[in-house]
């Protein structure tokens, strides 16, 4: 797995709890080291040790945790690039909903040898969806629903969002749009912010 996903719950604890308490999570996982470098490619089998080592010095489920990640990718002032780069999605909600097909192609614009999670977007009305989501990340779709709901609220979207589990190897999202027009969405710009 890219070193990037394993910076990604780094930073993730560090910003958010500080650096003690990734410190301890490395420690639990018996990592050998305490930072990732996120250029290497790390073995997968890390992914569920590294997860449940913070989940326990965090006293979080992995399901709120990966979902805290997903919310931490898009809203913290250091990720903000990482926002930028979905509002690039689509001016609404929805097109950014449809963008997500292309996601892994995009990161690999930026990261080519970044492998997401394979994501496929199904409608079945103007205002229903179901996001599949692969599984190469553990619980990648509790990652999803805390990126979709704080970018719903980016873009003043009222939206139900729903883990609604899968088979081996596949999550599902179900995504309900309760009112596009809820509240005024964050500032966007194209350009650099001022």
């Amino acid at each position: 797995m890219h070193g990037l996903i394993y910076r990604a719950i780094e930073c993730f604890v560090t910003d958010s709890y500080g650096p003690e308490k990734w410190s301890q999570a490395a420690s639990l996982a018996d990592l050998g080291f305490v930072e990732f470098e996120p250029m290497l490619i790390y073995d997968d089998a890390l992914a569920p040790q590294v997860i449940a080592a913070v989940g326990e010095v965090l006293n979080r489920s992995e399901a709120d945790l990966m979902e805290d990640v997903g919310t931490y990718l898009v809203s913290h002032p250091n990720t903000e690039g990482l926002r930028r780069l979905m509002r690039f999605g689509g001016v609404s909600f929805v097109e950014l909903l449809h963008s997500l097909d292309d996601l892994q192609d995009r990161a690999r614009l930026a990261v080519s040898d970044l492998i997401l999670p394979h994501i496929e977007l199904h409608e079945y009305t103007a205002t229903h969806f179901s996001l599949i989501c692969g599984t190469a990340i553990p619980s990648f779709g509790h990652v999803m629903m805390g990126l979709l709901r704080t970018m719903a609220d980016d873009y003043g979207v009222l939206a139900l969002l729903e883990y609604e589990g899968g088979t081996t190897g596949m999550e599902t999202v179900s995504i309900r749009l309760v009112e596009t027009e809820f509240a005024e969405g964050r500032r966007f710009a194209l350009g650099a912010a001022p």
